[in-house]
């Protein structure tokens, strides 16, 4: 059974409820690991059971974790309400708080992935050759305007999507795709000093 891709789109009380070392996690370790209590979250991620019970509650409150309703006793079974977030910064920039909450995030999914992928550079060496040559990293850069890179994340979504509503084939693991796009020019930042930007095919390329 393949897990509904239900995105949820982070409102502002959303960013700032999840931008907390121990909620990010919980709500990773739900996500991969499935329901879970929050006795067994603290166990694994070495922290206790009620401020784990506390940040759970947090995040349920803005729908980014529910309960079962299958845990036994007053053991509660908490869930991921959803299989993935995404946001649009340009939504949360009014709300300063907001803004910064996402900055937050942003790079704690960074640390988060120099932590991963690190971990695999440590013990790559152990798996069979064939999952060796198959992993790895890659970039690439391209030329276009917003409505185009938009476009090009939604068919790369949709190859995504693909591979995880598919059956698993004999010998599959799971594996983590991280993405990222950004300017190759940071700084230099369109319209900046009053110059207008480039007509299209005007852009200088190495």
């Amino acid at each position: 059974m393949t897990a509904p891709q239900d995105d949820f789109s982070l409102t502002p009380e959303a960013v700032k409820v999840l931008a907390h070392p121990l909620r990010s996690r919980l709500l990773g370790a739900l996500r991969i690991g499935g329901p879970a209590t929050a006795t067994t979250l603290a166990d694994a991620l070495s922290t206790n059971t009620g401020a784990t019970s506390y940040h759970l509650r947090k995040l349920e409150s803005v729908g980014l974790v529910a309960d079962t309703g299958d845990g036994a006793g007053k053991q509660r079974l908490w869930r991921a309400a959803t299989s993935s977030h995404s946001w649009e910064r340009s939504e949360l920039a009014h709300d300063e708080d907001a803004a910064t909450a996402l900055g937050w995030l942003e790079r704690d999914y960074l640390r988060l992935f120099t932590t991963d992928f690190g971990h695999w550079l440590d013990v790559a060496e152990a798996w069979p050759t064939d999952w060796q040559d198959a992993t790895g990293q890659g970039d690439a850069w391209v030329t276009v305007n917003p409505e185009q890179l938009k476009a090009l994340r939604q068919e790369l979504d949709a190859v995504l999507e693909r591979y995880h509503d598919a059956e698993p084939a004999p010998g599959a693991r799971r594996v983590h795709f991280w993405q990222a796009a950004f300017p190759l020019e940071p700084d230099d930042v369109p319209g900046a000093g009053g110059e207008p930007d480039a007509a299209p095919g005007e852009t200088d390329r190495p």
